[in-house]
């Protein structure tokens, strides 16, 4: 997901020459154009002059990549000469993956490893290595992960994730969990705590330091069979939605797949209580599983992955500096959104106080340095994640920032 951002000039020459192309290009003469991705082209004349409005969208592919260029989506010209790239913010996610010996020991019929362990860890894998996943950053922490349990139940344990911040797609992650199960069926007399609350203080912390060098949208992926369990004490569910109330006060949220245990003699209760930790988090309830059936188990989880994925997408696009050393000029700017499905762009309002639909905002109007879409806009983004979105500068003042 990319945005094409053409820089503005001055003057409003007509052009005789009117094309459109999907291929990036220049040219220059009767009937030239330059475009790229889904965005029309602008032609030019035999003066070199830019001309007329473009009608973006009316040419070049779609695709999950797609973006605008060239024509204006709204009042005011594009005489843009060319394009700078911009791009939605970088999106992190750190997954907490519990390998607690519930999930895979056997013992009893509601452990089963093929019913559990399995099938999630199929999906979890996939994730990592699908090409859809490209754009992302993830880390993977691995707990209970201690092989004392004194050392178990300290958040320092897991400030240090077992596959580090990694852009997607990668091995690496399946590598890790490949490396681990074996490590875990051998020693399960240590794994069998579930020291949530700890986890998640230690990928807070973690979080909280990476943010410091690499600024972005950081959401934690918690996956567990399990409430909180054992530890002395700070190991709650309540101590767990204490932890992730305060990380979503720093804009980090925190999405839960809870994966129940098959139906059977002696298994727990359904881990619903787990809404509560994705409530705090700002999520929404948490995406529950059902094992038994290893096919629907991987399924269910694919299909919770790809929530987490429209959901975490970014809502706030960066202003790049504009080619050729020009000056941004905030009111000089308008914004379309493409969906690849459609290839239909609709313009998208500017409205600071973001209090109509189909809007959007700078993060500071006084010195705007992104374009952040309000929360109805946004929800669309995120639901689409195949999207394009066109940032034109025009010649002339199209908006009214306010001070």
């Amino acid at each position: 997901m990319v945005a094409l951002i053409g820089a503005g000039c001055g003057g409003s020459n007509e052009s005789n020459g009117d094309s459109a192309g999907s291929q990036s290009g220049t040219g220059a003469g009767n009937g030239s154009g330059s475009g790229s991705g889904n965005g029309a082209s602008t032609g030019t004349g035999d003066d070199g002059t830019f001309g007329e409005e473009g009608d973006v969208g009316s040419s070049g592919s779609s695709g999950a990549s797609g973006a605008s260029s060239g024509g204006s989506t709204g009042a005011g010209e594009a005489c843009a000469t060319e394009s700078s790239q911009a791009g939605f913010q970088q999106v992190y996610l750190a997954f907490a993956f519990d390998v607690s010996a519930s999930m895979l020991a056997s013992d009893v019929e509601w452990r089963r490893k093929d019913l559990k362990w399995d099938p999630v860890v199929a999906a979890t894998k996939q994730f990592f290595v699908d090409p859809a996943s490209a754009g992302f950053r993830a880390s993977l922490t691995f707990f209970p992960g201690a092989s004392q349990a004194t050392q178990a139940c300290q958040a320092a344990r897991y400030s240090t994730p077992n596959v580090p911040m990694t852009p997607l797609p990668s091995p690496a992650f399946g590598e890790a969990i490949d490396a681990i199960e074996p490590e875990v069926s051998a020693r399960l007399s240590w794994r069998t705590s579930t020291p949530t609350a700890f986890a998640v203080e230690g990928i807070v912390d973690f979080v909280e330091a990476q943010r410091q060098q690499n600024p972005g949208k950081y959401a934690i992926v918690l996956v567990t069979d399990g409430y909180p369990q054992d530890c002395r004490q700070g190991n709650t569910l309540e101590d767990v939605v204490t932890s992730v109330t305060a990380a979503r006060s720093s804009n980090i949220s925190t999405f839960v797949i809870g994966v129940d245990s098959p139906p059977g003699e002696g298994s727990p209760p359904s881990l619903t209580n787990l809404h509560e930790i994705a409530a705090a988090g700002g999520t929404g309830e948490a995406s529950m599983l059902n094992t038994g059936d290893p096919a629907q188990t991987t399924a269910a989880f694919k299909a919770a992955i790809e929530k987490i994925r429209g959901a975490a997408v970014s809502c706030t696009i960066p202003i790049p500096a504009p080619p050729d050393g020009r000056t941004f000029d905030k009111q000089k700017v308008n914004v379309t959104y493409t969906s690849a499905t459609t290839n239909a762009p609709t313009t998208l309002v500017y409205d600071q106080a973001c209090a109509a639909d189909g809007t959007w905002r700078y993060d500071d109007p006084a010195n705007p340095t992104a374009i952040i879409l309000c929360d109805d806009t946004c929800a669309v983004v995120q639901a689409d994640v195949e999207v394009s979105l066109g940032v034109d500068f025009t010649c002339e003042d199209v908006l009214q920032v306010p001070l």
